[in-house]
């Protein structure tokens, strides 16, 4: 499996951007589609975005599109998540993930690897 560490969050107004990133570790990264999901005080875990493997194919939760992009750079071993136009709603802990499939349905159990979550704070 593949290892995760997430870096980029912190305090930001509303209205303001973040970059998320996450670094993987292991020769087999190119082999999976990488996934946003948060998880906020009192709520479930819910699914932000994710992209396949090469690159070429995305999809967002309805809550962030437009506003949020993740991309991902195999030769790095990164995937990004770039936040704009952020909300206090946005206010979560953001984890990285990795999956063996991408489906039009990444529920948090479609996810095989996780990392620690980084803290992204939205400040009205």
């Amino acid at each position: 499996q593949v290892q995760l560490v997430e870096s980029g969050g912190g305090l930001v107004q509303a209205g303001g951007s973040l970059r998320l990133s996450c670094a993987a570790s292991g020769r087999t990264f190119s082999n999976y589609a990488m996934g946003w999901l948060r998880q906020a005080p009192g709520k479930e875990r819910e699914f932000v975005a994710a992209i396949t493997w090469s690159g070429g194919d995305t999809i967002y939760a309805d809550s962030v599109k437009g506003r949020f992009t993740i991309s991902r750079d195999n030769a790095k071993k990164t995937v990004y998540l770039h936040m704009n136009s952020l909300r206090p709603e946005d206010t979560a802990v953001y984890y990285c993930a990795a999956s063996l499939i991408f489906t039009s349905q990444m529920l948090p159990d479609t996810f095989l690897s996780w990392g620690q979550g980084t803290q992204v704070t939205v400040s009205s």
